[in-house]
């Protein structure tokens, strides 16, 4: 077999924006990014000492509020 298994295919084009990104440095410092390319480009940048973890946080649904 080469490549891609033939049930593997791409769903959409649009970005994908369905989730926020907490990093937490070792003393309890937070940043809050929107983006998972900004949060990977600031934990392979900063020293690995200040850094803890990252949390992956659900977006809030906007509602309309009230009755249609």
């Amino acid at each position: 077999m080469t490549g891609l298994p033939e049930f593997f295919k791409q769903t959409s084009d649009k970005p994908y924006d369905r989730h926020r990104y907490k990093l937490v440095g070792v003393n309890q410092n937070e940043l809050i990014f929107d983006d998972w390319e900004q949060v990977q480009s600031y934990w392979l940048q900063a020293p690995s000492q200040f850094l803890s973890h990252i949390e992956v946080l659900d977006k809030k649904k906007k509602t309309s509020g009230g009755f249609k």
